[in-house]
């Protein structure tokens, strides 16, 4: 297992970050953070941090996997809210997702009635092409090349790309951050090289995971249209700070 400051970087590899400043400079971040997600808290989100927070690979087993793999094919370039309603009946159209070797066998089936319910014939394809993957290698196979590879391996599956391999990855409870527009959006504003660099030092801070930040920082972005000032806004305040001492 990775150390508790050890994340996953784009090419693959492990690192152990180390924040890019500290001090009185991230004092005014971590306030801003801490109040985001007492704000996803109070939305009633508490349960997605918990759920963030107990993910590992190692207790993930194959009809999970299939329904994050799922989850993230359906997921590029939809709205949350509209994946979140129409799953459970996705999920029923691939009989419950319980098994690969089950979907594989009636694939034609499955592809039917999944796309009564999704109708994107592409994305329907390639969940049912990793169900076959994970029945011809097995799912013992397939979390031990996760294991050793991570998202490389993750962005040779179906439909899952090289920005969705992070999704999948933090769903899967790898230690990553997910590039996405939102917390892209949130380390310009708070003047920071990428969103993995932001969430490496409020986790070297705080002690939260970097995969627990981000979902922080993410639901904060999903509920609140005002997210890229509040971040900036921390931002000039460290400025302020720096500047009169």
């Amino acid at each position: 297992m990775e150390g508790e400051n050890d994340v996953i970087l784009g090419g693959g590899h492990k690192e152990r970050m180390n924040a890019p400043y500290g001090g009185n400079e991230s004092a005014a971040l971590l306030d801003v953070y801490l109040n985001a997600k007492d704000a996803v808290v109070a939305q009633g989100f508490a349960w997605e941090i918990d759920w963030q927070a107990e993910r590992r690979l190692d207790r993930i087993g194959e009809s999970e996997f299939l329904r994050e793999s799922a989850w993230t094919v359906l997921s590029a370039g939809f709205r949350e809210v509209i994946v979140r309603r129409l799953f459970v009946p996705f999920c029923e159209a691939f009989l419950g997702m319980e098994s690969a070797a089950v979907i594989k066998a009636n694939r034609g089936r499955c592809r039917r009635d999944a796309l009564k319910v999704f109708n994107n014939d592409r994305k329907v394809t390639a969940i049912l092409d990793i169900a076959s993957i994970v029945d011809d290698m097995g799912f013992e196979r397939v979390r031990r090349r996760i294991e050793r590879d991570d998202v490389r391996f993750l962005q040779t599956l179906p439909y899952i790309g090289s920005v969705t391999a992070f999704h999948l990855a933090k769903n899967l409870g790898l230690p990553v951050v997910k590039p996405d527009r939102h917390l892209q959006r949130i380390a310009d504003a708070a003047g920071f090289g990428s969103p993995l660099e932001l969430c490496q030092l409020i986790s070297n801070h705080l002690g939260e995971p970097v995969q627990v930040v981000d979902v922080v920082l993410w639901r904060y972005a999903t509920l609140f249209s005002d997210y890229v000032m509040v971040f900036a806004a921390s931002r000039d305040c460290s400025c302020s700070s720096s500047s009169t001492q």
